[in-house]
C-alpha cells in the first residue's frame, strides 16, 4: 500500500515538473513576440503551448515585457504552477 502512495507521489511530482517546464516555454515565447510588438500572437502561441486551462498575462513594465503563464496542477490539488519571462521591447514595438 505504501508503495502505491509513493509511486502516485512521483508520478505526481513528475507532471507538475512537466507543466512548469511548459509554462516557462509558454512564458518565454509569449514574452519574445509581445516585445516585438504581436500581442495578440503571443497570447495565442502560450495558450497553445501551456497546459490546457492556464491563464496568460501580458504587461509592460519600463521598457520591457512581463509575460506570466498560471496553471493548476492536475494531480495536485491546490499547487499552482507559474512560469514568467521578461523581454526588452523592440526599438518601434
Amino acid at each position: 500500500m505504501a508503495l502505491v502512495v509513493v509511486v502516485a507521489f512521483c508520478v505526481a511530482g513528475l507532471a507538475a515538473i512537466t507543466m512548469q517546464v511548459r509554462c516557462i516555454d509558454a512564458a518565454r515565447e509569449a514574452a519574445r513576440l509581445a516585445a516585438r510588438g504581436d500581442q495578440g500572437l503571443a497570447a495565442a502561441t502560450a495558450q497553445r503551448i501551456a497546459p490546457s486551462g492556464a491563464g496568460v498575462q501580458l504587461r509592460r513594465d519600463a521598457g520591457f515585457v512581463v509575460a506570466t503563464v498560471t496553471s493548476r496542477a492536475a494531480l495536485l490539488p491546490g499547487i499552482t504552477i507559474t512560469g514568467r519571462a521578461v523581454s526588452a521591447l523592440e526599438p518601434g514595438a
